[in-house]
Order: structure tokens, then C-alpha cells, then sequence
């Protein structure tokens, strides 16, 4: 089965209704999905977090780096995807493209291993505030533990080149192309040499990609925090967000029409591409 009958495959099988209050069975299904497929690669950690007295998990798999001790002593680049849907839609767009890439950036990174530690984690409830990522960041930040990079994959399959396809929060019009073809990258000051690096990166692999710089961790723009990489800007940590602009571009963001067939799969494959061979550049 080659990349892109795999992304196919995970897409098939995670867009679905999961709500997890809603659509229980669903959100089960695709956690247990999840669970499977990074299970081939190594063990997985659970960490888990309460909300309304009921618990939510998110899934983590620490995969090694490819050489020495020194690295494996390394700050670790942190890689995740939210796996929740608003109630009502399949979510193909979002977010069943950010954890696919991330289920095969997983088998990637563990036949070949990064310079670098890798952690991939798949949060849960981020529709209702990103309540698993903040969870996660504050006990990292709480343990003092560092990263090297945090990066959020937030919808990535949606893609539009016709004129006028793409809209930008007030300003940003007059810098940015106006077609929805490209994918963005939207990080911290900190991470502005990670955000030129991995758009580089895109762009060597035939993909158009465009980068954002933002302060104050997002503040004065507050769409650049609708993910799960806020959290990490929060507490001070290194983060971007990796997004085909969700609602600035897509018509079908959390509606019922949100499903395989309105993704561009060959942009899918370009933008997976793109990030394995800019991580691996890091």
C-alpha cells in the first residue's frame, strides 16, 4: 500500500461522527484506532485528564532519535493532532488529516529515526476549548520538562486555487496570496527559524506554503490560537501550528459536509512530505 492509500485508509477510518459526548461509540472507535496504529511503532502512554468528571486521553508515543546518547538526552520535537469533532460532522478536514499525517509521521520516524526525540500525541477536546492540550502543556511546563519544537497539525487536506477561494483576519490580505492553495505555517518569535526552515522544506517538495510570525502568543490575532499549539505558546514553549486556515478558506469547517471526498489528497501527500523532510532538517 503506498503513502497515499495509507492517508486514504486512516481517513476512511477516523472520519466519522466522535463527538465525545455526543457520539460516543464514534470518539471510542477512533480512539481505539489510534491507540492500534501507534501501538505498531512502540508503546503508548496514556495520559489522562478529567473534565466534568468524566476522563478524556490523550495518546502518546515517544519514538527514539537515530544516533548518539548525547541526543537521546535531547529536548524532544513534540507533534500533535486533536482527534475530536464537534457534534454532527465527520471531521475528514478537521481534524482526521492532522492524525493521519500523524500516524504516518509516526511509521516514519520509527523505520528511520530523527536527530532529534520525537513524541507524537493525539489530544482529545480540543472542539471544547483545547482542554487536552492545555492539560498536557501545563504538566510538561509543571515538570519542567523542555521541547525543542512543538508543531500542531490543524486540518490540512482542504485546498481551493480558484480566486477570492482564501480570507485572512483584517490586515493580512495585502500580504498573503489570495488563492487557498498554499499550506500555512503560523508560530511564535521563538520559532521563526523553524518556521523558515520547514516552509523551505514545503516548498522543495512542490507544495506553496506561506509562514506567519505572530507576538504575545497569538493575542492580538486570535484566530492564530485556534489549536492545539496555544497551550504551548502559554507556557512559554517553542510552537507553530501546521493548517490549510480552517474557516478562512474551507466552506465545510464543522459542518456535515466535512468529508473525504471534498480533500485534495495529492495536497495531503505534498504537505506530509514537506513536514517528514523539514523535521528531519531540524
Amino acid at each position: 500500500m503506498d503513502l497515499q492509500e495509507r492517508l486514504h485508509t486512516h481517513l476512511t477510518e477516523i472520519a466519522r461522527v466522535r463527538d465525545p459526548y455526543l457520539a460516543t461509540s464514534g470518539h471510542f472507535f477512533v480512539q481505539q484506532y489510534i491507540r492500534q496504529q501507534l501501538e505498531l511503532w512502540g508503546i503508548v502512554e496514556t495520559h489522562q485528564f478529567q473534565v466534568c468528571s468524566k476522563n478524556h486521553k490523550n495518546l502518546i508515543l515517544n519514538l527514539p532519535p537515530c544516533s548518539s546518547q548525547a541526543r537521546e538526552k535531547a529536548a524532544p520535537i513534540l507533534i500533535g493532532a486533536h482527534y475530536d469533532a464537534v457534534p454532527g460532522t465527520p471531521g475528514a478536514d478537521d481534524n482526521a488529516t492532522g492524525v493521519a499525517v500523524l500516524l504516518e509521521l509516526a511509521r516514519a520516524f520509527a523505520t528511520q529515526p530523527a536527530r532529534y526525540p520525537i513524541r507524537l500525541v493525539a489530544f482529545d477536546m480540543e472542539e471544547y476549548g483545547l482542554l487536552g492540550s492545555t492539560k498536557y502543556a501545563a504538566e510538561l511546563k509543571r515538570n519542567q520538562q523542555p521541547l525543542r519544537l512543538m508543531l500542531s497539525l490543524e486540518m490540512l487536506g482542504y485546498c481551493d486555487s480558484s480566486i477570492g477561494s482564501q480570507r485572512y483576519p483584517a490586515g493580512l490580505k495585502y500580504f498573503y496570496p489570495n488563492r487557498g492553495n498554499f499550506i500555512a505555517l503560523i508560530g511564535n518569535l521563538p520559532a521563526i527559524g523553524d518556521l523558515i526552515s520547514l516552509s523551505r522544506s514545503i516548498r522543495q517538495n512542490d507544495t506553496l506554503c506561506e509562514w506567519l510570525p505572530v507576538p504575545n502568543r497569538g493575542l492580538i490575532v486570535p484566530q492564530t490560537r485556534r489549536s492545539d499549539h496555544a497551550p504551548f505558546w502559554d507556557q512559554g514553549y517553542r510552537a507553530l501550528m501546521v493548517t490549510d486556515t480552517s474557516f478562512m478558506r474551507n466552506p465545510h469547517y464543522h459542518q456535515a459536509s466535512d468529508t473525504i471526498d471534498t480533500l485534495n489528497l495529492d495536497f495531503l501527500r505534498g504537505v506530509y512530505g514537506g513536514l517528514l523532510e523539514g523535521i528531519r532538517n531540524l
